[in-house]
């Protein structure tokens, strides 16, 4: 019933319809995603910013987890992609107006 081509396995549909890759590869996409943007929140020069985009990345995709449909799963990385440009635009921006550290951060270097 099945064949164990790779062919096959890339282009062959699973049970609904759709490819078992295809699903896989949105599964990495996301999780990729979901790194990036973490990896870039902590980026932030300023410690109220960087905690408070780390904490909404970590709340918004905590709350869209049970999410299947791939029409809205597209959608939500449509809009981390958005996200994590917006978070590179506005770490650079940071990084041009440094202010001091908070105790909270520390006096070391990061």
């Amino acid at each position: 019933m099945y064949r164990r081509s790779l062919r096959c396995f890339v282009f062959c549909p699973g049970p609904e319809g759709r490819s078992v890759v295809s699903n896989m590869a949105t599964k990495t996409q996301v999780l990729s995603l979901y790194r990036m943007l973490l990896r870039e929140s902590k980026q932030f020069p300023s410690y109220n910013y960087r905690t408070y985009a780390l904490q909404r990345i970590k709340d918004a995709f905590r709350a869209n987890r049970t999410i299947e449909d791939p029409k809205m799963v597209a959608k939500l990385a449509e809009e981390g992609h958005k996200t994590l440009a917006l978070i590179k635009r506005q770490v650079s921006i940071g990084k041009l107006y440094e202010t001091q550290r908070n105790i909270v951060e520390g006096v070391g270097p990061r």
